[in-house]
């Protein structure tokens, strides 16, 4: 692994069938990411995808190319924009990019991630610490 080496990148289209789905694993039925006119009524654009969710599609990118999960030992984001899921069969295509940030001397490495939707961020400072071996 070196400083400027990039990930396999990962494109995933979130359908509102997914946010169904997710809502029951997390327990997380918050209206906003189900019910149009409720979504609306607070001000959002549309039903939006639950962050952890997009969070989890990037640290999928990660594992991925680890190919051992446990080899992931850290990882955070910030939630800057919603990916917002339309009612039809396509959903909402979001982008993920990942290169190495930084290698350590303890046999880490840093790996930054970048997620777009509609060409816009919506994770911030999204970073995983891997094992490197």
């Amino acid at each position: 692994m070196n400083v400027g080496d990039e990930l396999p990148a990962l494109s995933v289209r979130v359908t509102r069938e997914q946010l169904v789905r997710y809502a029951g694993a997390s327990l997380d039925f918050n209206p906003i990411h189900w019910n149009e006119r409720f979504a609306t009524s607070v001000g959002l654009p549309n039903v939006i995808a639950h962050g952890m969710l997009t969070m989890a599609l990037g640290g999928r990118m990660v594992t991925d190319w680890l190919g051992d999960p446990g080899r992931l030992l850290e990882y955070g984001v910030r939630f800057t924009r919603p990916v917002v899921v339309p009612d039809d069969d396509e959903g909402a295509l979001v982008e993920f990019t990942g290169k190495i940030g930084a290698v350590g001397d303890d046999g880490t490495a840093r790996v930054d991630i970048t997620a777009k939707f509609e060409g816009k961020t919506v994770l911030g400072k999204a970073q995983a610490v891997v094992r490197t071996g």
